[in-house]
């Protein structure tokens, strides 16, 4: 049957910030139609979901963004009137494993949706007003040095199959707005952190290994350098260019906090020290700084990442509001929770 109110499609609406983007935009738009579509691999989960999943305006489909018929449906049978695609593989180590993932979820899924949405939006005369926002990453700008910044003028220089997946899907996204007239636009952010993030991303594994008192693996020499940028932060930056943002315009977005590996691992660990005291004491450390190692370095590990979001700031208004103390307290005191909640 065919759905005539207008509805917002979200991809990969269960990963970490899509789930956290989906709570945060349906508390501020309570009236959202919103459809959510994830395949639901190993980096998504309906639990992150459980704040939406009864919304009467909220509707979860389970499957492949790659599923052309799939998308297709989706747009014949929801009134579609912006898609905001967040789904892709994007933990880099795996990719490095194994690409092939990488290029069919993130290039294929990505023209995939652009095919569907140009083919419906057309039809109904809409394809400049109805709007397709690409999330993308900084790592696609490659890496820096000791100084400067990512500006969205910086020429694409990806280092590891992720990023490169990523930057090819970024200009797919480019040639349907210069192309077919598409109102395209595309946002990279630096490093998110907070509630729902996968185990496998740093902060979650310094946290994880902590809590069972065992090995805090850090690459190399834990010198690498990124930006971090609270994951509530980041949504609020999307809502301003989603409904803001310029066609064809692409919008960096950064946390203002560049930190080394190493330096984060120590903060992390002593926010730890002050929670669950009763750990390191049965563990016989005095502080879980004692259980961080160095590890085998990631091949093509970028030395540092840091970018310049004068422009989001400058033109929509938008500025962080958590600084690190505070988020990377939120964020710890979060899976302090759920840890506490699997072990009781």
């Amino acid at each position: 049957m065919n759905n005539q109110k207008q509805s917002l499609l979200v991809t990969g609406g269960a990963g970490f910030i899509g789930s956290n983007f989906i709570t945060y935009f349906m508390k501020k738009y309570p009236n959202t139609q919103l459809i959510n579509i994830d395949k639901l691999t190993y980096a998504g989960s309906k639990k992150n979901l459980s704040e939406v999943e009864n919304l009467i305006n909220y509707q979860f489909i389970n499957g492949d963004i790659t599923d052309e018929n799939l998308v297709k449906d989706i747009f014949s049978n929801f009134n579609i009137s912006g898609v905001i695609h967040f789904a892709a593989e994007s933990h880099v180590d795996r990719s490095i494993e194994d690409a092939k993932a990488f290029v069919e979820s993130n290039v294929l899924g990505t023209f995939t949706l652009l095919q569907a949405a140009k083919y419906a939006w057309e039809k109904k005369g809409l394809l400049t007003e109805r709007r397709f926002h690409q999330i993308s990453t900084d790592e696609v700008y490659g890496s820096l040095g000791e100084k400067g910044k990512f500006s969205e003028e910086t020429p694409y220089d990806p280092r590891n199959p992720y990023s490169a997946s990523k930057a090819s899907a970024n200009m797919i996204v480019k040639s349907f707005g210069y192309t077919h007239g598409m109102n395209v636009v595309i946002c990279s952010s630096s490093n998110n952190y907070g509630p729902r993030q996968h185990s496998e991303k740093l902060i979650p594994t310094i946290i994880s290994k902590a809590l069972s008192a065992q090995s805090i693996p850090i690459y190399g020499d834990g010198n690498n350098i990124r930006d971090w940028l609270y994951v509530e932060d980041h949504c609020r930056a999307l809502d301003k260019v989603y409904h803001h943002g310029n066609k064809l315009e692409t919008y960096n977005i950064g946390g203002g906090n560049e930190k080394t590996n190493i330096e984060l691992a120590h903060e992390v660990c002593e926010i730890l020290d002050q929670l669950v005291p009763e750990i390191k004491d049965k563990a016989s450390i005095k502080s879980f700084n004692d259980l961080i190692t160095f590890t085998e370095d990631r091949l093509g590990h970028d030395r540092r990442y840091a970018v310049d979001d004068t422009k989001l700031r400058q033109t929509l208004g938008w500025k962080p509001s958590m600084t690190l103390d505070s988020g990377l307290k939120k964020t710890i005191e979060w899976y302090v929770r759920q840890w506490e909640q699997v072990i009781h």
